[in-house]
């Protein structure tokens, strides 16, 4: 999503990530189906699993850091 887009669906700093395209409809649906449970779950199913992938992205590469920088500290 581009910042106007962003800005247009009045997405917080925090959540402006690569996500952020999924978010955006995800909110709308909410606002538009007065935030039930029940509705959304599939727009909502795919933002999560976004974010999850985003997670893992971010925890291999903190793993990847931890090796170099043990394997600087022996070497």
């Amino acid at each position: 999503a581009t910042h106007e887009q962003m800005s247009a669906a009045k997405l917080p700093l925090a959540y402006r990530d690569t996500c952020a395209h999924l978010l955006i409809p995800l909110n709308r649906c909410r606002y538009e189906e007065y935030y039930l449970p029940w509705k959304c779950e599939d727009e909502r199913h795919t933002y999560e699993k976004c974010q999850y992938i985003e997670f893992q992205k971010r925890v291999a590469k903190m793993d990847e850091l931890r090796a170099a920088r043990a394997a600087g500290n022996t070497a």
